[in-house]
């Protein structure tokens, strides 16, 4: 059994639990969170033996192996240095860091102390994106990537009569880009690499968060177009599009139906049967390569995590978007 802790009370953390928990080898004993009430209240809920309101006395404990981190984005990197310095596992929500520096700095951390870092961005390793990865070939040379990712926030109401809560705090290192323009990103750079050129355009709210926009990024011969939003819905697909057929992809963020529609106008069906509770995929494979005695996962690698917040550095920087966590610099 792999004992995990979480770091985080919110509705994200609960939808992990209710997925890890149908993984033979996953066992939650540690919970932490910044007040007494709140670890107590979560600890019941989810009959979870061990509480922490201390980080440092948290890192210490031998309660549990790994760690599953949903803070806010601002608070990822520090939390998973210091349980890394401690030996513990860490599979750390999307996006890894507020930045490239901070991602360079877990993964040396990771590797200092031989421990497996993982980003949870679940796409990627869900049986449809597998699916895509395979039948890829079928489709010819790649001219496009296609991907949009736009859902209105429930916390944008608020924005609107003056109420500023998390998802729109560039404080916490939140916004449109990191949030959901990830879910774009991380999967095209799974299949395709690092872009040769990112052009970069957003909309950028009061409080200095981005609400929403789009990239232009060159591969050469190919191109990608991504858009993502938190202030409209999108419902538009997502296409790669080749020479012999375009893969069409119902939900980039959550593959449910892929196919590929032919240029002599046949369809050939991809979808795989998978489970409701998406997040299970992700905390199998941070198991499985645990258990295979590996610090790093194939799919969600450093090198992707890396290539994929190098375009979100790139893209904020074009667009004047800044966190806190950026310093100086």
């Amino acid at each position: 059994m792999i004992r995990f802790a979480v770091i985080g009370t919110n509705w994200i953390t609960e939808e992990f639990i209710r997925a890890a928990r149908e993984c033979e080898a996953f066992a939650l004993t540690a919970v932490y969170s910044r007040t007494e009430e709140k670890a107590e209240a979560f600890a019941a809920k989810f009959d979870i033996p061990h509480k922490f309101t201390d980080l440092e006395t948290m890192a210490r404990s031998d309660a549990f192996d790994a760690v599953y981190i949903a803070s806010p984005n601002a608070f990822h990197a520090k939390q998973a240095v210091l349980l890394m310095n401690h030996g513990k596992h860490v599979l750390c929500e999307k996006p890894l860091a507020s930045n490239r520096a901070e991602v360079l700095e877990m993964i040396a951390a990771a590797k200092a102390n031989r421990v497996l870092l993982m980003e949870a961005l679940k796409s990627t390793l869900m049986p449809n994106f597998r699916a895509v990865q395979e039948h890829l070939p079928k489709i010819g040379p790649v001219r496009r990537y296609a991907a949009s990712y736009g859902q209105y926030s429930s916390r944008y109401d608020a924005y609107k009569q003056g109420t500023v809560l998390n998802a729109f705090n560039p404080a916490l290192s939140n916004g449109s880009l990191m949030d959901l323009g990830v879910y774009c990103i991380y999967p095209m750079v799974v299949l395709f690499g690092q872009p040769d050129r990112v052009l970069a355009n957003g909309l950028l709210l009061d409080s200095g968060a981005d609400g929403q926009g789009s990239l232009l990024l060159s591969y050469g011969e190919m191109e990608a177009v991504l858009t993502y939003s938190k202030i409209v819905n999108s419902y538009a697909p997502t296409e790669i599009q080749g020479e012999h057929g375009t893969l069409v992809i119902d939900k980039i963020n959550q593959p449910g139906q892929v196919e590929i529609r032919y240029r002599d106008g046949s369809v050939e069906v991809l979808t795989r049967p998978q489970s409701d509770k998406s997040m299970y995929y992700e905390v199998q494979e941070f198991i499985d390569v645990l258990q295979a005695g590996r610090l790093e996962s194939a799919t969600n690698s450093h090198a992707n995590s890396l290539a994929a917040i190098s375009i979100m550095d790139e893209a904020r920087k074009q667009i004047g978007l800044r966190f806190p966590a950026d310093g100086a610099v």
